[in-house]
């Protein structure tokens, strides 16, 4: 009973936490303006709040979620507490799409950015998903699927590393700040396609909640309670490309989000219960992407939304190897 009371304040404690962050982001930056503003005020600072900073703001709570709540399934598919979003290759096959789009422009001589960058990016993790999703049929093992994920992505990451040889400096120059992160690149304008991807593959993982419950104790114990496990795992796949390769074409490849806040949600709660980790996942990360957003507008110039979460992420890893658990 103490600790579902305990447990009810704490998720309380995250939504007003939310609720303030959002506020905050809204409202600080290199310029700072009131909150009154969004419903009453009139001109610029109207425009910087409705235009930028509110999309931006959604995309930071859409992305942190989708993150978390994919970083949560990978390590419990994988029973690895290192796992994460990325870790199956879809984020260098986004990549690998915005590489193509940038060498294209530079033997065609066009400029990469907007839509362009986003549908690059949508097909190179489309591309990286589909393989693993005909993968995950054709091998019984987790540990096989997640080495075959692993060496796509090094496939990947290495045809990038050789497209850059034959770009242009300014074309390379937009490349490398796409892979540093951004949630600045979201308007109202592609805020519909993101919001349709967020939502499908964030309905696939509501529904995988008692299946992963299941997984927690291995395979032959999920075996037991009648699931299938394969039928599972393609979904959990398909799902975690959906959420991850969604936003890391919209907004380049954000780190560690997803490895570190499903450890901190577990650890607040004190069960690896998914009804009650994935929804603190979602809450947890979209309040650290709110977060990371807002301290990094605090500069004159924009700090990368990555570099942000590396430096809360990265600790978390840390401790977590240093705990040995």
């Amino acid at each position: 009973m103490a600790s579902s009371r305990r447990n009810l304040l704490v998720t309380v404690g995250l939504m007003l936490l939310l609720v303030l962050l959002f506020a905050a982001d809204l409202c600080f930056g290199s310029i700072r303006i009131p909150l009154a503003q969004l419903f009453s005020g009139s001109g610029i600072e109207r425009q910087l709040m409705l235009d930028l900073r509110l999309p931006k703001a959604l995309t930071a709570v859409m992305a942190g979620i989708a993150l978390s709540v994919s970083g949560l399934m990978m390590q419990t598919l994988f029973r690895n507490p290192l796992a994460g979003p990325y870790i199956l290759g879809v984020s260098s096959g986004a990549t690998l799409g915005v590489g193509l789009l940038v060498l294209v422009g530079t033997l065609f001589g066009f400029a990469a950015g907007g839509w362009l960058t986003a549908v690059a990016a949508i097909a190179g993790a489309t591309v990286i998903l589909l393989l693993v999703l005909a993968i995950s049929y054709k091998v019984d093992s987790n540990v096989s699927l997640l080495i075959i994920g692993m060496m796509l992505g090094s496939i990947a990451g290495a045809l990038v590393n050789l497209m850059q040889n034959f770009a242009n400096p300014d074309a390379l120059k937009l490349f490398i700040v796409w892979s540093m992160g951004s949630l600045s690149s979201v308007g109202w304008t592609e805020m519909p396609a993101l919001t349709a991807v967020f939502l499908t593959g964030g309905l696939m993982a509501l529904l995988l909640m008692k299946p992963l419950n299941g997984l927690l104790l291995g395979e032959n114990y999920a075996r037991g309670l009648g699931i299938n496990v394969q039928r599972m795992r393609f979904f959990i796949v398909l799902s975690t490309g959906l959420l991850a390769g969604g936003v890391t074409a919209f907004c380049g490849p954000i780190a560690f989000v997803g490895v570190a806040v499903p450890h901190i949600a577990r650890g607040l709660y004190g069960t690896a219960n998914h009804r009650l980790t994935m929804p603190a996942s979602a809450l947890i990360g979209a309040d650290l992407l709110l977060l990371c957003d807002l301290i990094a507008n605090q500069f004159t110039y924009p700090l990368p939304i990555s570099t942000m979460s590396s430096l809360f992420g990265a600790p978390v890893i840390i401790w977590i190897l240093l705990k040995g658990k």
